[in-house]
């Protein structure tokens, strides 16, 4: 990927070359909520999202036992390749080494009542050197599924909900 280091690093070009066209397309022309929106900013690399939603079963604090989430499993694609993965944090690993761990910050329902929402997500925190390196913003969007419905009757029961969502990387300026 040493076209990544040129001084003329064009990040469309990055993005359809790391993300492949399904991701890439899908999210080119999602139109976005205001909530989620990342105005200035560009896309450094879009990829896709396979895995699920982990759940655990907690007392409220009514008592009663509900679905808490827990934390995501997902593996990252670009071009029906994995490419990363997506887990507790939340955190985004890609192949190359590089990561970053984000905080919600912004919101949006997902499409239907059993998709989890769209968010955007600040880095707080990032490691590696690789395409995630200058990531400023995340933004999950196009989710389906993932959400957890009905009653636990075991404290300390784990139940993954199945997703697919795509993330679009961001950087400022």
């Amino acid at each position: 990927m040493s076209f990544l280091k040129s001084t003329t690093f064009n990040p469309a070009l990055a993005l359809l070359l790391l993300s492949g066209p399904v991701a890439g397309a899908r999210a080119a022309e999602t139109p976005l909520p205001d909530a989620i929106a990342a105005p200035g900013e560009t896309v450094v690399v879009a990829v896709q999202a396979e895995g699920a939603q982990v759940y655990e079963c907690k007392a409220g604090a009514d008592g009663k036992l509900a679905w808490a989430f827990r934390e995501p499993i997902a593996t990252l694609l670009a071009d029906g390749k994995t490419v990363g993965r997506h887990y507790a944090g939340p955190s985004w690993e890609h192949s190359d080494g590089s990561a970053v761990v984000g905080k919600a910050i912004g919101n949006a329902p997902g499409a239907t009542p059993n998709d989890i929402p769209w968010l955007k997500l600040e880095i707080t925190s990032r490691r590696g050197s690789g395409v995630l390196t200058g990531v400023t913003t995340v933004q999950r969007i196009n989710t389906k599924g993932g959400k957890l419905e009905g009653t636990c009757d075991t404290a300390g029961a784990f139940r993954g909900a199945p997703y697919s969502a795509d993330y679009v990387f961001l950087r400022k300026g």
